[in-house]
């Protein structure tokens, strides 16, 4: 079984850190999202990992090339118009069966697991990852009708007032070739894109082959509390609680957990931690307190500052691009 995941998005309610960086290359406790997500799949032994990519991703492909152990093809997608085109563009390297998923979705491992289990016992066609929400976010996900194990029907993001549950269907699939026959009869939606619940949708009208699986849990990287909340975690889930790349100074207090990178400058008299990230090139002057935080690559506090509960860019990331 191959792997495909998703990772040309912009992720702008993530910015400032997307203005420097896609969604995907996001850092969580040291190592970047979409790789945490890829690490899902590879568990699943997948032989084979195939990344739709953005061409203004210059960070990603060298760095899953260093980073993850397994067989890998990057796809570029030109222009974001939805899943669907996206997973249109894999089609002519997909070979069987595969796994796929958007780079900000977070799972347990175990939940992954039942779902091929779930895929094979049942001879399904499709089978989805789902999870109960609130009727108030109807209208940000696609919404199932299911009688388990059977997914019935699909909507993608209706208004919480039509939703036919309250039953989302998350940016997880285990697909079979079948869905890829389906990707090109999909019309361009209201929101001017090809959306991936119209195929799985025509699948259930065609086979009613499609199951659904509920997780007890997931994480959804959307903005920068997102991030930071799932830093803090992967801190605290760190066998080393203290790892630190860069001399300090004699009077520095650092507070577990915390990591610091290579060639961070700090000042004297700082408190750093707890749950605190810092990557490399960021600069922190003297007497500064840091807390529940994440500092990005080149970013700089000033002496004496109070950092709690944020993520801070460098000012690069907020100057205007040259044109």
């Amino acid at each position: 079984m191959q792997g495909v995941l998703l990772a040309a998005g912009k992720g702008t309610r993530l910015q400032p850190l997307t203005l420097t960086r896609t969604k995907a290359m996001a850092p969580v406790a040291g190592r970047a999202l979409g790789a945490r997500v890829a690490d899902l799949l590879v568990a699943q032994g997948i032989d084979e990992l195939i990344v739709v990519v953005s061409p203004s991703d210059e960070e990603i492909q060298p760095y899953f090339r260093e980073h993850m152990q397994i067989p890998l093809r990057f796809v570029l997608q030109e222009e974001r118009l939805g899943m669907a085109h996206a997973l249109s563009l894999v089609v002519p390297f997909l070979h069987g069966e595969f796994i796929l998923s958007a780079c900000d979705n977070l799972v347990p491992v175990e939940h992954v697991t039942e779902l091929v289990a779930t895929h094979h016992q049942h001879g399904a066609e499709a089978t989805l990852s789902l999870m109960p929400i609130a009727m108030e976010q109807a209208s940000k996900t696609g919404v199932v009708v299911w009688e388990a194990p059977r997914v019935r029907r699909i909507v993608e993001k209706p208004k919480p007032i039509d939703a036919p549950s309250n039953i989302s269907s998350l940016p997880l699939y285990i697909f079979s070739p079948a869905i890829l026959e389906l990707l090109p009869f999909v019309k361009h939606s209201a929101r001017g894109e090809y959306e991936l619940q119209d195929a799985i949708q025509c699948l259930i009208e065609q086979t009613g082959r499609v199951n659904g699986v509920i997780t007890p849990s997931r994480q959804q990287v959307t903005t920068a509390a997102d991030l930071l909340e799932l830093n803090v975690q992967a801190l605290q889930e760190t066998p080393a609680r203290i790892r630190c790349a860069s001399s300090l100074p004699h009077d520095v207090q650092v507070i577990a957990p915390v990591v610091i990178e290579q060639g961070v400058e700090i000042g004297a008299g700082c408190t750093i931690g707890p749950h605190v990230y810092i990557e490399r090139g960021v600069r922190i002057g003297a007497g500064a307190h840091l807390a529940n935080a994440l500092l990005l690559h080149g970013a700089e506090v000033v002496a004496g500052q109070q950092i709690d509960n944020e993520v801070i860019a460098p000012l690069s990331a907020f100057a205007p691009k040259a044109s």
